[in-house]
């Protein structure tokens, strides 16, 4: 029997697995709300694979036997950004409960100024943003906290929603604790801390930009009082050992990025820094974790053990700070693993099938110059974002389409790595129906077309980006088909 031809499908035919994808999304957000990356979004992504399968088999005439091989290759190159996200569950949980957080919060909270209240808002949320690399956990609880500070004096929800998203989304997307930001780097094959690096070039500007518009702004507004914010400092002081010796830990961290250690062992260190730390400053947190059943020193070693890899909940007497001293450790990142490798098996088969490149296609057309490269990437980020209505499947395909076009036209991965984020990241919760606009508007209790038009850091990091790419600013070209060290770049400036 002759072997069979494979089939290339139409443009049309293409995207149909993306259609099924985005009204499935769609039908599944709107009956599980936030609770759609518990695993509606990810039994959905199944579905829409089993689709494009179906069209793969049936119509293009691929072999099952290269779809697997697709998939595994897709799931194999996130191993390291599986393990990744897995200590960083482990980091968060150990740098939680060792009071390193609650010291940097303290500290931080204590700079505020109702003068400068949005100014003062925005560094604290990218400031708590940063250290615990997540946006979600930030607008939630110290977010909330100084949403009702806010409301006192006399801001308008608007301004204290966007000046609360654009800190947190700054952390977000420049922390190497952040979920997000380790995915956009291992899609596309960025080492972690040169992705970050990279980052800089186009954030920093932006944030600076957002920050003078909110002190310009924040001056046509009275002081009134900062008594939710005093008593947070006081729980915070009450509950754990609050001293700037444990700093230390967060300082030899930023050491071994700077000194381009790997992001595995740095991570891991400074995790089980932090748990050695927690036996030393808090062995009554440790205590309350382990509970009344165990105590001595197995006690501490099992508070240490269940803050790397369980939950934990503390009861500091406010409820809020209750919010934000509880930790998920490795178990908190399960669901976003199993979103990855659900999408990872969808990005195979749209590989595998032939449909992800005719897609692409459509895009390359106006892929001329490194302007309009940036340009599509960003649009494709922005429009995936409003179409499956979750950042991480965004990420996910957008990284996937491109990541083949930029080698191809010798661009480095970073390049890729800061358009992914500085497009799909910060545009996620400006899109109400997506899960980061959804949970972000329910936390604060804030329409998102409400807090959209002051959300400047969001609104400014596409634009950035694109300006940067025209200027063509720190972008090299690299031999087509070959990644050179994008650290040293050798070769002319595009």
């Amino acid at each position: 029997m002759k072997n069979q031809t494979v089939r290339e499908p139409s443009t049309l035919l293409s995207f149909v697995p993306i259609i099924v994808l985005v009204c499935l999304l769609a039908v599944t957000i709107q009956i599980y709300g936030n609770d759609a990356l518990s695993g509606g979004s990810q039994i959905v992504l199944l579905i829409a694979s089993a689709v494009c399968c179906l069209i793969a088999i049936a119509y293009c005439k691929v072999k099952w036997e290269v779809i697997e091989e697709a998939i595994s290759k897709n799931i194999a190159d996130l191993s390291p950004a599986i393990l990744i996200l897995l200590i960083i569950g482990a980091l968060s949980g150990a740098w939680m409960i060792s009071g390193i957080v609650p010291t940097l919060i303290y500290y931080g909270m204590g700079i505020i100024h109702p003068s400068y209240y949005l100014v003062s808002t925005c560094i604290i949320c990218a400031v708590v943003s940063v250290i615990i690399g997540s946006s979600w956990t930030t607008i939630a609880t110290v977010g909330v906290a100084l949403l009702g500070v806010g409301q006192a004096l006399g801001f308008s929800p608007g301004w204290i929603g966007g000046a609360i998203i654009s800190g947190a989304y700054f952390g977000d997307k420049v922390s190497p604790l952040s979920d997000t930001t380790v995915l956009s780097s291992s899609i596309t094959g960025t080492p972690l801390f040169t992705h970050i690096r990279y980052l800089m070039i186009t954030t920093i500007p932006t944030m600076l930009i957002t920050l003078v518009i909110f002190t310009i702004v924040g001056f046509t507004y009275d002081a009134a009082s900062t008594d939710q914010i005093s008593t947070f400092t006081v729980v915070l002081k009450e509950k754990f050992v609050i001293s700037p010796w444990l700093l230390i830990v967060p300082a030899v961290t930023l050491f071994l990025i700077i000194k381009r250690v790997p992001a595995i062992i740095t991570l891991f260190l400074s995790a089980i820094a932090a748990g050695i730390v927690a036996l030393i400053a808090q062995p009554h947190i440790l205590q309350e974790i382990a509970g009344s059943d165990t105590s001595g020193v197995l006690a501490q070693f099992k508070g240490v053990l269940t803050s790397f890899y369980g939950s934990t909940a503390i009861d500091t007497g406010n409820a809020e700070l209750n919010e934000l001293v509880s930790t998920r450790g490795m178990s908190g990142m399960l669901n976003t693993i199993w979103l990855i490798i659900c999408a990872m098996v969808f990005g195979g088969m749209m590989v595998a099938s032939g449909m992800l490149m005719k897609i692409v296609t459509v895009f390359i057309r106006f892929m001329r110059n490194t302007f309009s490269v940036v340009t599509s990437t960003v649009a494709t980020g922005i429009f995936l974002n409003l179409t499956t209505a979750d950042q991480y499947i965004s990420i996910i395909l957008t990284g996937n389409m491109f990541k083949g076009v930029y080698k191809r036209k010798g661009y480095e991965s970073r390049l890729l790595s800061r358009t992914i984020e500085g497009s799909v990241t910060v545009t996620s919760p400006l899109v109400p129906w997506n899960t980061c606009g959804m949970t972000q508007s329910m936390i604060m209790g804030i329409s998102t077309f409400v807090y959209l038009p002051y959300c400047f850091f969001n609104l400014l990091s596409p634009i950035v980006n694109i300006i940067v790419a025209a200027l063509g600013y720190k972008i090299y070209k690299v031999k087509p088909e070959e990644e050179v060290e994008v650290d040293k770049p050798k070769a002319e400036k595009s």
